[in-house]
């Protein structure tokens, strides 16, 4: 494979980390929020000092203290000890009249947890971590690409479409590697692509909306040292200058579905006993890699899925709908790879073709390109190289009507090396072994 068409994030355009706020105002709370928030935690979780508190709401001390004195005032939190260090290390506790407030806030909204960011800084946040016009140099696709055989021409296809940001369409007949192929990417795009910042929640003319998602988005280890212990934590919520701890630092998402995709995975998901709201798949892959493989094999028709994409494949946004009606205009800063084995005529037309920037054709692999890939996975797999095995496929196969897959190679080969493990003789491909392990898998398909 050629080093040609491929690319290395520049670490010098790396995003801006949100930084950590000094007031309520930078903040963008309310007062009455915060307390609201305040209270919760404590009626939730029972008596906790000062700085717990503001680790468990993602904000400093110095931020939280004006609220904290509010809700003295109003006899709504009480003192109930604590170290001569201050008021961080106060011990607060909830009176009749705070449990009050608290159940009545739990009633409107039942999210507990790390204060959300307003809606502006998640959209500015956003744009500056956008996958478009990543800078890159011709050496680092290289590595995620690897494990893969492919023609010059299908890696030269793929660098451009990365740099793009743009959408991919992915196409060809099943078993040749497109979906390797589009986790490839997405591999490029988690390793290289430089962390990116997401919110643990974002607030919207009131509506709190949860955005990171343990399960999708991988935490980057590559923290600053001052946020690795205790101490350095409460450092880090007296000080100024440091991240906003209500963001979470990630490698670029790589998000993946496949036939499950419906339409209502792509709109606001509602908690109606919390009250308050998660983002939808699509959304979560803001600033990395969302791909739908086995396109076409969705409940939901191509043709609705596909419009529903028209608009944030167009003008790079979206919109996400609150339970009264209103909408919000979102990001649509993604990657998006549509992979299938249908003929792409038969999903879509013309007016939505041109607007899918990048179409890579993955076709079945010509006979030099089999062979690399299945004398690869005969030393993987600890088999020795039989060129008589190849032969043989060819001869009784695919020069007689079946299109070679390169998926043939690992599924074979792992047939021969079962049928040598039960009979406990040495794993060893021969052309009597390939002849009755592919008898097994392939001929009831003739």
């Amino acid at each position: 494979m050629k080093q040609a068409s491929v690319f290395e994030w520049d670490a010098a355009s790396a995003p801006e980390a949100p930084s950590c706020p000094e007031s309520l105002k930078e903040a963008g709370l309310s007062l009455s929020f915060v307390c609201d928030m305040l209270l919760k935690v404590v009626y939730m979780r029972g008596t906790m000092i000062g700085r717990d508190l503001a680790t468990y709401l993602c904000l400093p001390f110095k931020v939280i203290r004006e609220s904290i004195k509010f809700l003295k005032d109003e006899k709504q939190i009480e003192v109930m000890g604590g170290d001569l260090v201050g008021e961080v290390s106060y011990k607060f506790s909830l009176t009749d009249q705070g449990r009050k407030r608290a159940r009545e806030a739990m009633e409107i909204c039942g999210y507990v947890g790390p204060a959300p960011v307003p809606i502006d800084d998640y959209v500015e946040q956003c744009y500056r971590q956008a996958v478009t016009g990543l800078r890159c140099t011709p050496e680092s696709l290289i590595a995620p690409f690897s494990h893969l055989v492919l023609s010059d021409d299908l890696f030269n296809a793929i660098g451009p479409a990365i740099v793009s940001g743009r959408s991919v369409f992915i196409y060809g007949p099943p078993g040749n590697g497109k979906t390797a192929v589009a986790r490839s990417i997405g591999e490029f795009m988690n390793q290289s692509g430089g962390a990116i910042y997401v919110p643990h929640a974002f607030m919207a003319d009131g509506n709190i909306i949860t955005v990171y998602d343990p399960s999708l988005h991988q935490a980057d280890d590559q923290v600053d040292d001052a946020i690795q212990d205790g101490d350095a934590t409460v450092r880090r919520l007296l000080s100024s200058g440091a991240v906003d701890p209500r963001w979470v630092r990630i490698k670029r998402p790589v998000i993946v579905t496949g036939g499950e995709l419906t339409l209502d995975m792509l709109d606001l998901r509602y908690n109606s006993e919390a009250k308050f709201y998660q983002a939808p798949i699509h959304f979560k892959a803001n600033g990395g890699v969302f791909l739908i493989d086995d396109f076409g094999r969705q409940i939901v028709r191509p043709k609705e899925l596909l419009n529903r994409w028209i608009l944030p494949l167009e003008d790079r946004h979206d919109f996400l709908t609150v339970s009264n009606g209103k909408k919000f205009q979102v990001p649509f800063e993604q990657l998006i790879i549509f992979s299938t084995n249908l003929d792409p005529k038969d999903l879509v037309d013309d007016a939505f073709l041109r607007r899918i920037r990048h179409k890579v054709a993955i076709a079945a692999p010509t006979r030099d390109v089999y062979e690399k890939i299945f004398n690869g996975y005969s030393r993987k797999l600890g088999l020795n190289v039989c060129p008589e095995a190849v032969d043989y496929l060819y001869e009784r196969y695919y020069s007689k009507g079946r299109s070679p897959r390169a998926s043939d190679c690992r599924d074979l080969l792992e047939i021969v090396q079962s049928i040598c493990r039960y009979r406990r003789q040495p794993v060893h491909l021969t052309r009597d072994l390939m002849v009755e392990a592919s008898a097994s898998f392939i001929a009831e398909f003739q």
